[in-house]
């Protein structure tokens, strides 16, 4: 595996499965071949060319083995009905045709240190019938993985169109929400701005109790954009309605920055603190109306 691979490095398998391709094949051709599959002539009047069907044993059933291995990995996730069953089907099929390779290659490497020359009628059977268990169960796995995809694509767009809607009522319900009786995100004449080159240390008062904002540092002009300034109290209020509106809320901090021209980790207190007077607004049932809300948030 190369040192920015992310993947599991494929090629050790043709390593490991050479000398099992090679073991199969034999095995498998050499119990056909005591079993009666020999040479026959599939087109005849037409071609004159031959065909030996003891290689049809082992491309049928170790390759169906294969495949409903990989299905049943594939489908480990999926938690639909379908994807179920597909899954079920997979992991016993590709177990139970794993089996049959084992049996098989029991079988004939017995026959062989026995140096028989022709299978007993049992074994015949059970390898005259495995063409059409590899044609028959391969057939309805590739059905059920057809559907298993169908209903999780199905899955997902039910998920997307329920996130959709989600999206949708949360707008709406931010849209009737007291929000739009507050007061826009701005700045007043003579409102205190969270950033300066003074402390604000004098209380301000209107009507609801004197706020202060924090101390500034000497650096604090290089946190926001010139000329930029919000109303605290108003913007804390604004951001609190939304959040009682609508309990999914989540902050936009970049908008934020944006808007109030300073770092993120002043608008994160601006969210506590408007988180806070969410909580009180949401604990006081008088605090319905917009005047009201205004008022309890403030």
């Amino acid at each position: 595996m190369s040192p920015g691979s992310t993947g599991v490095a494929r090629w050790p398998l043709l390593i490991i499965a050479a000398p099992a391709a090679v073991a199969v094949w034999s095995g498998w051709v050499g119990l056909g071949s005591m079993c009666g599959f020999g040479l026959v002539q599939p087109l005849p009047g037409m071609f004159s060319w031959h065909l030996d069907t003891a290689i049809t044993l082992p491309i049928g059933i170790e390759a169906y083995g294969s495949y409903a291995l990989g299905a049943w990995i594939r489908l480990g996730d999926a938690t639909g009905a379908v994807a179920s069953r597909a899954r079920t089907f997979a992991r016993r099929s590709s177990a139970g045709a794993l089996a049959l390779g084992m049996t098989g290659q029991v079988i004939y490497h017995l026959l062989a240190a026995a140096h028989a020359v022709r299978a007993p009628w049992p074994v015949v059977v059970l390898v005259a019938c495995l063409p059409v268990v590899s044609l028959g169960f391969g057939a309805g796995l590739i059905h059920l993985c057809r559907a298993a995809a169908d209903e999780i694509a199905d899955e997902a767009a039910a998920r997307e169109d329920a996130r959709a809607q989600r999206m949708a009522a949360r707008q709406a319900r931010t849209a009737g929400a007291p929000v739009a009786a507050l007061r826009p995100y701005s700045r007043p004449d003579g409102a205190l701005a969270p950033y300066g080159p003074d402390s604000y240390s004098a209380p301000r008062t209107d009507g609801s109790g004197p706020v202060r904002t924090p101390p500034v540092r000497a650096s604090a002009p290089r946190d926001r954009r010139p000329g930029t300034g919000i109303d605290r109290e108003a913007l804390v209020t604004q951001l609190a309605a939304e959040i009682v509106a609508d309990p999914a809320w989540r902050p936009d901090y970049p908008a934020l920055q944006e808007l109030t021209g300073c770092k993120r980790s002043y608008c994160e207190k601006l969210v506590r603190e408007a988180r806070s007077a969410a909580h009180r607004a949401a604990a006081d049932p008088a605090a319905r109306t917009d005047a009201q809300l205004a008022g309890s948030l403030a």
